[in-house]
């Protein structure tokens, strides 16, 4: 009986993560499909069609279909409605009993994989720049526009030309230019903040198995960050999607480690006894040596769920030196994630932004370029 449950569950998402991916293969307006927030019932009434018995309303009720996020200059909380694709996966991978799941999660690797990479393909075809400013219109990115080099949306190759677009530099200057002790954002992003990894596990990373060994896939590379302190910058769609140096320094190595296409989603990350997605995930680690220092900093880029790609910009490899601020790479479309891990002292995070990943147990609201720490001699920010 078991086994039948699980293979309807498994075949509904499937049938229902198909049916998403083909939306970007369509004229049909996304911004009442793919593009839509998954709490909009009009647009997404073919979910409740696809699925069986009542596991979408048992999904609904037993999660918030949406995140808390903090805006870090004004301090105001508000709710970020999850995504249709986030809502699908998470279904595919926490819907139903320990059993279940366990049954599942090895079809659900390839599920994810094989939808992630049509989706690359299709948003790779000239014919979806039709996808373009509906989804601007849908995120109300058409503001944002103007801090782009190209702002022009019809100016674009494709979709995933346009989600990786880049950024003009003078749009994200960087706080305190001048002093190396302070570490940035690398991301326009969602952060948390944790002085130990064991803070971290206590309030954020709830997935069994969680170690910076298998995040790093190096036991003596994680013994370099023992004790040391860590900062999850998640990218949600709507974000501008490429990723830069928190610190300046020089590359020391870049290991591309295979994996899986979860989604990063905060309640993927914060279920107790699931799976670490993290870890799991296809990810890319780069060790920089801090420039005046001999302290190291670990920039991991996680992909997840119909995140096609994790690229580096050309000329970013080892031996290269970088400077804080530098652009280092590019998502493709969905949802991403970059964590920095210190060493041990090297970093003092700012109060607010700890106060909110603990006390608050909530994402705030950065930019590319703001301040989250510095070495002990440069202070801390309120």
């Amino acid at each position: 009986m078991t086994d039948k449950l699980s293979d309807a569950h498994f075949e509904a998402t499937a049938a229902a993560l198909d049916t998403i991916t083909d939306q970007a293969a369509t004229p049909e307006d996304p911004k009442s499909t793919l593009h839509t927030p998954s709490n909009h019932e009009k647009s997404h009434k073919w979910l409740k069609r696809i699925f069986p018995y009542d596991s979408l309303e048992a999904m609904e009720s037993a999660w918030h279909m949406g995140n808390y996020v903090i805006d870090r200059k004004t301090g105001e909380k508000t709710f970020e409605p999850m995504s249709i694709y986030v809502r699908v996966g998470m279904h595919a991978l926490y819907y139903g009993s320990q059993q279940e799941k366990a049954l599942q999660w090895r079809r659900t690797v390839k599920l994810l994989e094989e939808q992630s990479r049509k989706m690359g393909r299709q948003y790779d075809d000239p014919a979806s720049v039709d996808h373009i400013v509906p989804f601007i219109e849908s995120f109300n990115l058409q503001e944002s526009m103007s801090e782009m080099k190209e702002p022009n949306p019809t100016k674009y190759r494709n979709f995933n030309d346009f989600f990786s677009r880049e950024i003009r530099e003078d749009a994200r200057p960087i706080d305190e230019p001048g002093n190396d002790l302070v570490v940035s954002s690398p991301a326009d992003c969602r952060l948390t903040a944790f002085p130990t990894i064991d803070l971290a596990r206590k309030y954020w990373i709830k997935g069994y198995g969680f170690t910076v060994s298998k995040l790093l896939n190096s036991t003596p590379l994680a013994s370099t960050f023992d004790n040391g302190s860590i900062v999850i910058a998640r990218l949600a769609p709507q974000d501008y999607h490429r990723w830069h140096s928190p610190v300046s320094g020089t590359i020391e190595s870049v290991t591309e480690i295979p994996g899986a296409y979860y989604t990063v989603n905060p309640q993927a990350i914060n279920e107790s006894g699931t799976l670490d997605v993290f870890c799991e995930n296809r990810r890319s680690v780069m060790i920089v040596k801090r420039a005046g220092s001999s302290s190291r900093v670990a920039i991991i880029a996680v992909g997840a769920m119909l995140v096609g790609s994790i690229k580096y910009n050309s000329g970013i490899d080892v031996g290269r030196e970088i400077r804080r601020g530098e652009c280092l790479g590019a998502f493709q479309y969905g949802g991403s994630t970059v964590i920095n891990l210190y060493q041990e002292g090297d970093v003092k995070l700012d109060e607010d932004l700890v106060r909110n990943s603990t006390d608050g147990v909530c994402e705030t609201l950065v930019k590319v370029g703001w301040r989250v720490g510095a070495g002990p001699s440069a202070g801390i920010s309120a």
